[in-house]
């Protein structure tokens, strides 16, 4: 089974502390949620992860290697997928074309296909043609194409309808349930507690929870507490 840890990690933004000292786990078969407010840095833990920015210390470890020092492709070829935000397709690209891109030499389409049936009939047409929803669709199927055992996914849901939000996060249950370990980022709390494992609360940097999906979304008040600041881990 993957196991992708986080530990004490460390990570400025122009010299300004952003992450302090964060310990996190993904396992292979679940969904490891990461939910803060705006600006709790959980883009910046994304980025990290995957190499976008450097780290000040700590480790990142995937299945025994270490990561935190590695390029973002060294990381990529370790099995490490980053799905950023903002659905960046190669707009004058075909949809199959921009699977093409990514795709593993082991792998083929019928994956990606597999996960998103609608991509199908969509194949042929231009990826700036598509609509939001199928858009992160092609990034999400993207990103599964190189085989990875780790996926980042980060906000996905931001301006889409909430029955595309739905369908989406049906779609990465079913990643996970593929035997992939999967982090997501999410502004929808509720909907991505529901197909999570694992919970944890990022706040000013820190991780202020840690534990169970389903608890934390029995008790959305101590969810908002936690956002706020004024409840103890």
């Amino acid at each position: 089974m993957t196991t992708f840890s986080i530990g004490a990690l460390q990570v400025d933004r122009s010299g300004i502390p952003v992450i302090r000292g964060v310990d996190l786990e993904a396992k292979g078969g679940e969904i490891s949620v990461l939910l803060g407010s705006n600006g709790a840095g959980k883009t910046t833990f994304l980025e990290s992860l995957s190499g976008i920015i450097p780290v000040r210390s700590g480790f990142i470890n995937l299945d025994g290697v270490e990561l935190a020092k590695l390029r973002p492709g060294a990381r990529a070829k370790t099995g490490l997928s980053h799905v950023e935000q903002g659905r960046t397709v190669f707009p004058a690209m075909t949809t199959e074309e921009n699977l093409k891109v990514a795709l593993h030499p082991d792998a083929d389409l019928k994956e990606a296909y597999d996960l998103f049936p609608e991509l199908l009939q969509r194949r042929n047409v231009e990826a700036g043609m598509l609509s939001g929803g199928e858009q992160q669709m092609v990034v999400i199927a993207r990103s599964i194409v190189n085989r990875p055992r780790v996926i980042l996914i980060d906000e996905m849901s931001s301006g889409l309808a909430p029955v595309i939000v739905s369908r989406l996060m049906r779609a990465v249950r079913q990643l996970a349930d593929d035997g992939i370990a999967v982090v997501l980022v999410e502004q929808f709390a509720a909907l991505a507690l529901a197909i999570g494992n694992r919970a944890y609360v990022l706040r000013r940097g820190q991780i202020v929870y840690d534990g169970d999906c389903a608890a934390l979304a029995r008790d959305p008040a101590h969810l908002h507490r936690l956002y706020l600041g004024d409840a103890a881990a």
